[in-house]
């Protein structure tokens, strides 16, 4: 039986290492926390704001869809405002199933209104505290650390990376670095000192790189110390499928297999930012089935419309995925997260794994 046939999509436990915080905002918070501050929407209603959104991620222009964001943005300027939308978060994501998160989010987009960086940081995390109990209240088990991520547009990174080697000393769901933003003309490379330190204290660090120039971009993350790669999508044109199917490896995708690189796959999202026409067309089934190190994440779930669950269906029914590969996209998840290893190894042993042996049973 398929996770299609089954109706398991939500039940069944799911990992997500690619979630922005401000890009999976509930559409009624967003009218209500909008009215509250007086910011103008584009649309009153919930569906028609909905529509909007989605409509501005399926333009296939990244720029478009990184516009929306001025909306989300807008109603994330206080310390409550922030924490709310975080347990929110947790609380949606384990309500669709998910028992593994990293959300990540840029503090330097939350100082409109003068927060200190700290505060936008202990915001978040209090927030992702505060839904985990909510959660646990409604009997569902999740943990969700936070990603702080420097806008590689800025000239911020040093100060975003230093206060995550502060944090990271009194608050554990501080986990990881990242690059974000614009990416075409915004390489690694220009952010150096910044993933220096990293790598000199360190810090976990996941890099973007799903725009052109392709290779080049995934590659300058890697020489830079990346430990993951955000999307890594375009990756595909390093492969060439032979006419019996299987993969031929370039040298920056036989680097990446080998090394077991993890690759944070956002697959509508790849859809609507261009970088793939189609579903069927997404290398993450083939990749999947050739051992790369592949999950399955949402990227933005309002702008895209979409949840961990209806990822993993629309996956799973494009590549035609067995209960095996399902549960390998969750395992690599997993275990590609930035907690603790004894931690990753205690929700596969306790969670992941009894929860697929049922759903395997006749």
């Amino acid at each position: 039986m398929s996770l299609a046939e089954s109706g398991a999509a939500r039940a069944v436990p799911k990992s997500l290492l690619h979630d922005h915080l401000d890009g999976g905002l509930r559409v009624a918070s967003v009218l209500e926390l909008a009215d509250e501050i007086g910011w103008q929407l584009p649309q009153t209603e919930p569906e028609a704001l909905q529509t909007w959104f989605t409509a501005g991620a399926a333009a296939k222009d990244l720029l478009q869809y990184l516009a929306t964001f001025e909306h989300t943005l807008a109603v994330m300027q206080t310390e409550a405002h922030i924490e709310r939308v975080a347990a929110e978060a947790a609380l949606d994501l384990a309500n669709d199933g998910v028992v593994y998160a990293e959300v990540r989010f840029a503090p330097e987009l939350h100082q409109q209104n003068g927060l200190e960086l700290e505060a936008v940081v202990g915001a978040v995390t209090a927030g992702l505290r505060r839904g985990e109990r909510e959660a646990a209240a409604n009997g569902k088990t999740i943990l969700v650390n936070a990603i702080c991520c420097a806008m590689r547009t800025e000239q911020r990174s040093m100060e975003i990376v230093r206060l995550i080697d502060h944090m990271r000393d009194h608050d554990d769901k501080v986990v990881a670095f990242d690059l974000a933003g614009a990416e075409t003309g915004w390489p690694p490379s220009l952010h150096a000192e910044a993933l220096t330190f990293a790598r000199q204290r360190h810090i976990n660090v996941t890099i973007h790189a799903s725009e052109p120039p392709d290779l080049e971009l995934i590659d300058d993350a890697l020489q830079h110390g990346a430990h993951r790669i955000g999307h890594g999508v375009r990756l595909r044109s390093d492969i060439t499928t032979r006419q019996d199917g299987s993969l031929e490896l370039g040298p920056l995708a036989r680097y990446v297999f080998d090394h077991r690189v993890p690759l944070e796959m956002a697959p509508t999202c790849h859809v609507h930012v261009g970088a793939v026409p189609d579903l069927p067309s997404h290398p993450i089934g083939p990749m999947l089935r050739h051992g790369f190190n592949v999950s399955v994440n949402t990227d933005n779930r309002l702008m895209s419309g979409v949840m961990p669950s209806s990822e993993m269906l629309a996956v799973s029914s494009t590549f035609g995925l067995d209960w095996g590969e399902i549960e390998q996209l969750v395992v690599n998840g997993v275990m590609s997260g930035f907690a603790p290893l004894e931690v990753r190894r205690n929700i596969i042993k306790h969670q992941v794994e009894p929860a697929f042996a049922a759903l395997r049973a006749p």
